[in-house]
């Protein structure tokens, strides 16, 4: 079996108060198993202005790793963009990295989330003052009424591969560039009250685990946080309903009549149709009733004996009448 190990790391006064978003205590789960694939699926359309968004990602749970939806969240305060979290394989084990709140993107592991996380910064858009600006090529608007937008194309030049971890065999092979070190040393906010609730709200969902979907959640990503039903719910692409758990019991429907539930859900039972006479529905379905046929004479076929005519197969215009046949006795002599 393959050892995952618990760290418990107390950071002291001195480091809290040289990190100020650094908690005080911080939990560390080290994994020797990788995550899985990023599922893909279709962003859902923005619920209004200057909302950001925050791509979906594998967390690790008591049950393994399961899926936390893509979310539309909004900034702690104007200027500040997202930081996506990534998982990075570290001398035989994955650390997970977690996201932050920063005046410029910093380094996420080189993973393309999409949406415009091709993996080295955000490409779909910008702060302008205290408004944010929309690249529409790349964020799902839909309907919604912003006019603070643009349309640039996002050239990626790598091979995208949904690989969703850093280093280690098979993971993706990136190291911080120049900019991504400096915003290493910014201010960093972390998650929002909001986006812990929305994971808190996902490691309680059965059917977001890996080892349920298959990598292929029912909810890859949703329009407001922490909110995985409704409008604006999405499927990963390839999800099967059979991954669905089974909620609370809806009212019951009619029963049909005659038909227990197995064999309702066989066969849908439609209006009855008229009965044919003389026949019982079985009988009908394997005979069509036609109209009747002429009688045929009394003469049973069955009971004509051989040399006999038999009226039903051999009935022609009757010949003239013999004449009777007349027996004379021999002479009789005394």
């Amino acid at each position: 079996m393959r050892a995952i190990h618990v760290l418990l790391l107390v950071a002291t006064i001195t480091a809290a108060e040289a990190l100020p978003s650094a908690p005080h205590a911080q939990v560390l789960v080290n994994i020797t198993v990788a995550p899985p694939i990023l599922p893909v699926y279709v962003q859902p359309v923005i619920p209004g202005p200057d909302y950001i968004w925050a791509p979906g990602y594998w967390a690790w749970g008591p049950d393994g790793y399961y899926w936390v939806p893509g979310t539309w969240v909004l900034a702690p305060a104007p200027g500040l963009l997202w930081t996506p979290g990534y998982w990075g394989w570290n001398d035989g084990v994955y650390l997970w990295h977690a996201g932050y709140w920063g005046p410029r993107v910093g380094f996420y592991g080189g993973i393309n989330y999409g949406f415009g996380y091709t993996g080295v910064g955000y490409q779909g858009g910008y702060w302008n003052g205290r408004v944010f600006m929309y690249n529409t090529a790349v964020v799902n608007v839909g309907s919604v009424h912003i006019t603070n937008v643009y349309n640039k194309t996002v050239i990626n030049n790598t091979t995208v591969t949904n690989v969703s971890f850093n280093g280690g065999k098979g993971g993706v092979v990136a190291q911080a560039n120049a900019q991504e070190l400096a915003a290493a040393n910014d201010k960093h906010t972390s998650a929002t009250a909001l986006q812990s609730q929305h994971e808190h709200a996902a490691s309680g969902n059965h059917a977001l685990l890996a080892s349920v979907n298959n990598g292929h959640p029912m909810v890859a990503a949703t329009a407001k946080a922490a909110l995985f039903t409704g409008a604006g719910v999405v499927a990963a692409k390839g999800f099967s309903a059979a991954a669905k758990p089974v909620g609370p019991a809806g009212p019951a429907g009619p029963k049909p009549s005659g038909l227990n539930a197995a064999s309702a859900a066989a066969k849908p039972v439609g209006p009855a149709g008229p009965k044919p006479p003389g026949l019982n529905a079985a009988s009908a379905a394997a005979k069509p009733v036609g109209p009747a046929g002429p009688k045929p004479p009394s003469l049973n076929a069955a009971k004509a004996r051989p040399g006999q005519f038999n009226a039903a197969r051999m009935a022609g215009p009757s010949g003239p009448k013999p004449p009777p046949r007349q027996y004379k006795r021999p002479d009789h002599k005394p």
